[in-house]
């Protein structure tokens, strides 16, 4: 598989959107033939080196998953400005 990536990675589609201001999104629809170990395994990856969290997820009736998970939106302001002034 390329770069690494598990199937349930490759079959996942993400959506990025940032909301509100506060939080970062991202969705994934994990396919019915990915298995529960894969998809927690791969859900754990993207806490702990993505810094993302759980917000919610839904189990269709035909076997796929939809998880939304959420990240604080971190705002840096450029000290470059205020000195330059």
């Amino acid at each position: 598989m390329a770069s690494g990536q598990t199937g349930a990675e490759q079959g996942a589609r993400s959506r990025w959107a940032e909301q509100g201001g506060h939080y970062e999104y991202r969705v994934l629809t994990i396919p019915r033939t990915t298995s529960g170990g894969d998809a927690r395994r791969m859900l754990t990856e993207q806490a702990e080196y993505g810094r993302w969290e759980l917000a919610r997820s839904v189990l269709y009736v035909g076997g796929h998953r939809r998880v939304w998970l959420r990240r604080k939106v971190i705002r840096v302001r450029s000290t470059l400005e205020e000195t330059m002034a």
